[in-house]
């Protein structure tokens, strides 16, 4: 017997073994591109549906001179921790420090404090898409551009960098009448500047091409309000 036909078996088990598995990397490798293709396409026109966490929405309130103020909410869910109690509404003695001291306990607070669940749409079409390792910088240019003041961004990006900073990247937008729709603030006496800053982010492992999101600065004028707060938005 020829060499050739000893061999030809086992060339022929090889060459079959070679496209299986040749076959199966490359079909892995185009789910993968088309993975990142249709999270693209998503992100770049969706507004995401979901039962949202809203994480740590704070409210600061600086009234030109001691203030009685009374503050609602009118949230389109379920509010799962308040601080101080919500008690069909915060009534505090406000500061122009932004000092608050509830009316009910007496205590001192330095802002009222919310956390719920609610269902709603979120706008990622525009954004910007940053490093993890970069949430500390992007935050703090980003927060001051927008009017928070260092101590308002500091008590932010204390509370999100942690829970952002590991991703590889994240998708970052605010979100402004996405937000504001959702939860209502009715404040007497009314203020004469209010800022409120939502951030809704989405962790991603590979960096995809955004829009850049047009954000413009605040201006605080009289009795002034500002509240931040965020969500992580899963794919």
């Amino acid at each position: 017997m020829k060499v050739w036909e000893k061999i030809w078996p086992i060339l022929l088990i090889f060459g079959v073994l070679g496209a299986i598995f040749g076959a199966s990397a490359y079909s892995g490798s185009h789910k993968t591109r088309e993975d990142l293709l249709h999270q693209q396409e998503i992100i770049n026109n969706q507004q995401i549906h979901k039962l949202v966490s809203m994480g740590k929405p704070v409210i600061y309130l600086y009234p030109e001179e001691k203030t009685e103020v009374a503050v609602k909410l009118d949230y389109d869910g379920e509010l799962t921790a308040t601080y101080p109690d919500y008690r069909n509404g915060w009534q505090v003695m406000a500061m122009p420090d932004g000092t608050l001291y509830d009316r009910f306990d007496g205590r001192e607070y330095s802002y009222l404090f919310w956390e719920g669940t609610c269902p709603g749409a979120y706008d990622l079409s525009k954004g910007f898409v940053v490093k993890g390792e970069d949430t500390k910088d992007f935050l703090q240019e980003k927060l001051a551009f927008l009017g928070l003041t260092p101590r308002e961004y500091n008590e932010f990006i204390v509370y999100w960098m942690p829970l952002m900073q590991d991703h590889p990247y994240n998708l970052i937008s605010f979100q402004q009448e996405a937000y504001t729709d959702l939860a209502r603030l009715d404040i007497s006496p009314a203020p004469d500047s209010i800022l409120r800053v939502f951030m809704a982010y989405q962790p991603l492992d590979e960096p995809i091409e955004m829009e850049p999101q047009q954000l413009e600065p605040f201006i605080r004028t009289g009795f002034t309000v500002v509240e931040w707060g965020g969500a992580q938005i899963n794919g």
